[in-house]
């Protein structure tokens, strides 16, 4: 062994080590910033990796790593700057006046760099919900970039427990899908779709996911939050298969990523 490594150095060869760096997923707390007081104090909650309740994404963060990724958060607005580093760039339900009486609404320079982002190799994924507890204006300002809109409408409206039927989608031979066939999505906004947007998952002739290649990048879309905690089994009757489906989108996000 001796040997061989002293002609390696005679012939001149540097041996560098190959290192893998695992993929990061960033979630986006800027355009969502939701707030409570707890015991006097302010909390983030909805929608964060921390979030242990019904509204978190504990869940599914811990089915990112379990497929080799590590988590992070955004808490200022994105630049080409602070998303370097990032492989998948998360945004849920960016807030309205109802939900925060001072929103930070996706704006032109938000979008320029996300978008600059996507086209060098980002995974985005923007994940709206129906229009009453939504700012879709601004958010379709971005998902028009790569030929998505989230409409108008309350597609699956599920009135309450008693009616979980109305909010069934069946799935089979997806892309996305590998293991989930039964679904729980209620009240979603539609996307309407063109250019490079393609239909990933349909309901009738309602698109509910749309996916698109942009430059080296790719943008998954859907219209509702759906993966947080009360949603991936937490509470949904036996038989649907949200837990599956939130790791299925974990492991379809990261094999998007450009190798490196």
């Amino acid at each position: 062994m001796r040997t061989i490594f002293k002609n390696i150095l005679a012939m001149g060869i540097v041996m560098v080590p190959f290192v893998v760096s695992a993929q990061k997923v960033t979630l986006d707390y800027y355009f969502n910033r939701e707030v409570r007081k707890v015991k006097g104090a302010e909390e983030r909650f909805h929608y964060t990796w921390e979030d242990l309740s019904q509204g978190g994404f504990s869940k599914w963060g811990g089915w990112f790593k379990d497929a080799g990724a590590t988590l992070g958060s955004l808490e200022t607005a994105p630049t080409v700057e602070n998303l370097k580093g990032t492989d998948v760039y998360i945004i849920v339900d960016p807030d309205s006046k109802k939900e925060n009486p001072s929103p930070n609404y996706i704006e032109q320079k938000d979008i320029d760099a996300i978008e600059k982002w996507v086209k060098a190799g980002g995974v985005l994924m923007l994940m709206a919900n129906d229009s009453a507890n939504v700012e879709l204006p601004h958010f379709n300002k971005l998902a028009t970039v790569f030929g998505m809109e989230f409409n108008n409408d309350l597609h699956n409206h599920v009135t309450d427990d008693a009616h979980f039927a109305d909010g069934t989608l069946t799935v089979s031979n997806n892309p996305i899908f590998k293991t989930a066939t039964k679904l729980f999505l209620k009240d979603i906004a539609t996307i309407s779709i063109k250019g490079p947007a393609k239909a990933a998952l349909k309901d009738g002739d309602a698109v509910i996911i749309a996916t698109a290649k942009y430059g080296k990048g790719t943008v998954l879309a859907v219209g509702d939050p759906w993966l947080y905690n009360e949603y991936v089994n937490g509470r949904l009757p036996v038989g649907y298969e949200n837990d599956k489906a939130a790791q299925d989108i974990a492991r379809w996000l990261l094999q998007q990523v450009p190798k490196k």
